[in-house]
């Protein structure tokens, strides 16, 4: 089993910046590809980015390209992603994911994923 644990959620400008990372501990030889989604009020989880271990390959949606930058710090086992000028659409609860299984690419669906985190509220208002 993999626990995944999110942090560095809150409040901030559009504009600003954020961090939030996320904690992989248990069965962390099982974390290969990791990803960021993220779910707001009423409407479906969507894909945020996702990486590759040991990081070589990331993939990103559309809406947070060039804004997004997810990355991993493996001696750590934790990722990280970096929120440069969000917008208000941005506002969700964000969740780390891993699946189960390895592979070359990084999946991009939320069935694809087996381990979540308990997720971080982040709020983008000025």
């Amino acid at each position: 089993q993999v626990q995944l644990v999110e942090s560095g959620g809150g409040l901030v400008q559009p504009g600003g910046s954020l961090r939030l990372s996320c904690v992989a501990s248990g069965s962390t030889s099982r974390t290969y590809t990791m990803a960021w989604f993220r779910q707001a009020p009423g409407k479906e989880r969507e894909f945020v980015a996702a990486i590759s271990w040991p990081g070589g390959i990331t993939q990103y949606a559309d809406p947070v390209k060039g804004r997004f930058t997810i990355s991993r710090d493996n001696p750590k086992n934790t990722i990280y992603l970096q929120m440069n000028s969000p917008i208000p659409e941005d506002t969700a609860t964000y969740y780390c994911a891993a699946p189960e299984t390895w592979s070359l690419v990084p999946p991009t669906t939320p069935k694809e994923y087996d381990y979540w985190g308990q997720g971080t509220q982040v709020a983008v208002s000025s």
